[in-house]
């Protein structure tokens, strides 16, 4: 394999599981030093482990990026610990599923937090630091992926404010494009379909009957199909941006 993000730092948020969990090590395999930030020492310090196994190198930076001084201190931390920052990708996140009326405001104030607000202090805290990578070797680009969703493309019932969350996203994430584009730092989202991952276990036993149903037997993307277009995307040459990226399951309609 080409090791095309050989001498690069990527930060990968919610890397504890899921997408971020395969995201980091795909970008090893492209050759990056991965900063670990998730709220789960544990798992990451697991997967720190497996990624040194594969010859990569990787730090541990357990952080709750809901608070814009951690966020802040996490990407400190990255370069401090590996010596640059060229990508950040913005995984962690968090649905919570349910009608809206009666619903339980915390859990629309801790899917803001975390899906929309964690993502923009990760960020304001990276960009001074992604501009800096940009106007240095090796690759002379530098990249924030966001990853949005399906529900950033489509408004669903029983999803409002995640759906709005993503909607949010994309908005943020094209904005800052427009700024950042001639200095050479990529801004891109990816907006997955239905991915097999722990994201919908957070919900009631009833929310994710609902969530099977209304999906049916079909086969889900992996956490790995959500990784090898984040590593798509970083990948390209200095004069490609990828923008925004739909990836749905086959059968998901």
């Amino acid at each position: 394999m080409t090791r095309r993000l050989e001498g690069t730092v990527a930060l990968v948020t919610g890397a504890s599981s899921g997408i971020g969990h395969a995201t980091a090590l795909e970008l090893t395999r492209q050759g990056a030093s991965v900063a670990l930030v998730g709220r789960r020492e544990d798992r990451l310090t697991a997967l720190a482990t497996e990624i040194t196994g594969i010859g990569g190198k990787a730090l541990v930076v357990p952080a709750d990026i809901t608070d814009a001084q951690a966020a802040a201190e996490a990407v400190e931390r990255t370069v401090e610990g590996l010596g640059r920052l060229d990508t950040l990708v913005n995984n962690a996140g968090l649905m919570l599923l349910g009608p809206a009326p009666g619903a339980d405001l915390n859990d629309w104030r801790r899917m803001i937090d975390i899906n929309l607000m964690g993502l923009m202090y990760s960020t304001h805290a990276a960009i001074p630091h992604l501009v800096k990578a940009a106007a240095e070797a090796p690759r002379q680009v530098a990249d924030i992926v966001n990853i949005g969703s399906l529900a950033g493309r489509n408004a669903y019932a029983m999803s409002a404010v995640y759906c709005a969350t993503k909607f949010g996203v994309g908005a943020f994430s094209e904005s800052l494009r427009q700024e950042l584009a001639r200095q050479h730092v990529r801004v891109s989202v990816i907006e997955p379909g239905s991915v097999d991952t722990e994201l919908r276990t957070h919900n009631p036993d009833a929310v994710q009957q609902y969530i099977a149903s209304s999906l049916g037997d079909i086969e889900r993307l992996q956490g790995q199909d959500i990784a090898d277009t984040v590593g798509y995307i970083v990948t390209r040459p200095r004069h490609v941006a990828v923008a925004e990226l739909l990836v749905r399951p086959t059968e998901q309609v």
